[in-house]
């Protein structure tokens, strides 16, 4: 069963995005970057961390876009604290009118609560060539493996940890002498190259989720 992109409905406005993220927001200024430079038709609504220290939080400021800090500490007494703590992202999203989420090196699990929000709204970027290595530490576990291809991955985001229909890959090389650290540096610029491309690609509409296909419309 295919699930049109909600986009294609209605494209008078700027696509609103609202980026989750906890560390230092590389990404995020991927994306900012690629709007200034005009190969990106979207507006960031909303830059939501939930740390407060968060890199992330000072791009946001620069450009002068809202941010939010959302402490997870007053949930974590709950009996579901991370659905409580997702409702009250999903009201900050909503107080800015965001149609895609963007996780950014969003160092939490997203629960049910904001992906009924926003079903196939909801993308991720992860360093690996999914669905090879997900979670974590997935740059030391590419050379455990002894892989000579590795990459990154755009994706729709679901209930299983990185298991999303995937949107747009790159790849790059695994050479001899690397570390996590200098094939992780590599990944990154294919990150941001391809995330603001899959963004693009939303807002235009050009997105159909089939099963676990994503088709691009019009490639």
């Amino acid at each position: 069963m295919s699930e049109p992109n909600p986009r294609s409905k209605s494209r008078a406005n700027k696509l609103r995005v609202g980026v989750l993220a906890s560390g230092r927001g590389s990404n995020l200024q991927a994306v900012l970057d690629a709007i200034e430079a005009g190969i990106l038709d979207a507006q960031v609504a909303v830059v939501l961390c939930n740390k407060k220290d968060a890199q992330a939080l000072e791009r946001a400021r620069r450009h002068g876009l809202p941010d939010a800090f959302l402490d997870p500490k007053p949930f974590a007494g709950q009996a579901d604290s991370r659905e409580a703590y997702d409702r009250a992202v999903l009201d900050v999203l909503r107080k800015h009118d965001v149609e895609l989420v963007a996780l950014a090196g969003y160092m939490r699990i997203v629960t049910p609560v904001l992906i009924s929000a926003y079903p196939y709204r909801i993308m991720n970027i992860h360093p690996s060539l999914l669905p090879s290595f997900p979670g974590l530490e997935v740059q030391r576990k590419a050379l455990e493996w002894g892989v000579k291809i590795s990459g990154c991955t755009v994706h729709f985001v679901t209930e299983g940890v990185d298991e999303g229909p995937i949107i747009i890959q790159a790849t790059v090389p695994v050479l001899e002498g690397d570390s996590a650290d200098t094939l992780a540096a590599r990944i990154l610029a294919e990150e941001h190259r391809i995330y603001p491309r899959a963004i693009q690609l939303y807002a235009e509409g050009r997105l159909l989720v089939d099963g676990r296909r994503v088709r691009i419309v019009g490639d």
